[in-house]
């Protein structure tokens, strides 16, 4: 709180304040803490990531030349941030399901690329973008609609399972108390926050002066053939799902992938998660759209899309721990087939 009063007093450092915000949030704790704790080195954790801080605001690679106009339009979506992340922490504490996040994952990032481009004018790259996540958020809402996260009940819908393995796997969140700071910071707070800074290359490109050209459509068309790959390995995942419980509840014979629980056929030959792999290509192709709108590989709304690809490997880690104790033949497919993206054996079974 002091850092933050501290660089808003003195003109407009609105943006300053909040990169460095976030920097200690998201990167610097849970950093120190991997580094000091969890490897054993002490107090040199710290000191390890003090390097991404001058990176920031001692170098130009960050540009943060912000208009009044981009300043404005941020500061009005950041407030969309902590309000939403705040109307998760409230309902999900009262309602006891924790998958309220989940519910704004496919919806909010649209809200926040179009206000972006409200806000520029709707300028001709930026609404392409706008309409690329729109696509994205359409998908991915139906994907989870089906399986049940919407209620009528607002409150209610579908839990990730997930929450229930992280509460009996950690001691430390065995309390009422400290799994309530874990959905405040972790759940609510940081991957709204995820949700974001990965939408935010809309802004970078508004910030750029190149422009639109066949690069960007390129880089667009790859990234509409992602969604539509994406759709397809959710679909093979939903009727496998559907079919299996089908069979088990007639009492049917299990066979094949049925009998080993889980899908291996279709894009799940290839790839242990499809659907992640193209969750996080989505994700940094979009970057690549605000790289092309700045003339340059580089710029500071890569946190994002970096951030959201150290999430899903560690998500796919955690589920994978899950599916192979529950499934005797997981091991011998992960030992097959790569989890996202690499040689693979289609041969294995």
């Amino acid at each position: 709180m002091t850092l933050w009063f501290a660089l808003s007093g003195a003109g407009n450092t609105f943006f300053p304040a909040l990169v460095e915000s976030l920097l200690i949030w998201f990167v610097m704790i849970p950093g120190s803490w991997l580094i000091g704790v969890h490897l054993n080195a002490g107090f040199i954790g710290p000191f390890t990531l003090l390097p991404l801080v001058y990176i920031t605001f001692g170098t130009d690679v960050f540009d943060t030349s912000f208009t009044d106009e981009q300043y404005a339009a941020l500061i009005v979506m950041t407030k969309l941030y902590l309000g939403s992340a705040l109307y998760c922490f409230i309902v999900s504490e009262l309602a006891k399901n924790y998958s309220q996040v989940d519910k704004f994952w496919s919806l909010i990032p649209i809200a926040y690329v179009w206000y972006f481009t409200y806000a520029s004018g709707y300028n001709d790259r930026m609404v392409m973008m706008a309409v690329l996540v729109t696509l994205w958020g359409a998908r991915l809402t139906y994907n989870f609609a089906r399986r049940g996260g919407f209620s009528i009940y607002f409150w209610k819908g579908e839990e990730d399972y997930r929450w229930v393995e992280v509460k009996a796997s950690i001691p430390f969140l065995s309390s009422r108390f400290t799994w309530g700071l874990f959905n405040l910071f972790f759940i609510c707070l940081y991957q709204m926050g995820l949700i974001f800074l990965f939408s935010l290359p809309i802004l970078a490109a508004w910030q750029g002066s190149e422009p639109l050209g066949m690069m960007d459509y390129i880089i667009g068309s790859f990234m509409f053939l992602l969604i539509v790959i994406q759709f397809i390995s959710d679909q093979q995942q939903y009727d496998f799902q559907t079919e299996k419980y089908r069979r088990i509840e007639n009492n049917e014979k299990l066979d094949g992938d049925y009998k080993r629980g889980f899908v291996t056929t279709g894009l799940w030959s290839f790839s242990r998660h499809p659907n992640f792999t193209c969750e996080q290509l989505i994700w940094i192709t979009f970057y690549c759209l605000s790289a092309s709108a700045n003339g340059a590989y580089l710029n500071w709304s890569i946190v994002g899309c970096i951030l959201l690809v150290i999430l899903f490997v560690n998500s796919a880690i955690f589920s994978e721990g899950i599916s192979s104790r529950k499934y005797p033949d997981y091991k011998k497919y992960q030992k097959n087939v790569p989890m996202f993206l690499g040689p693979f054996n289609k041969d294995w079974k």
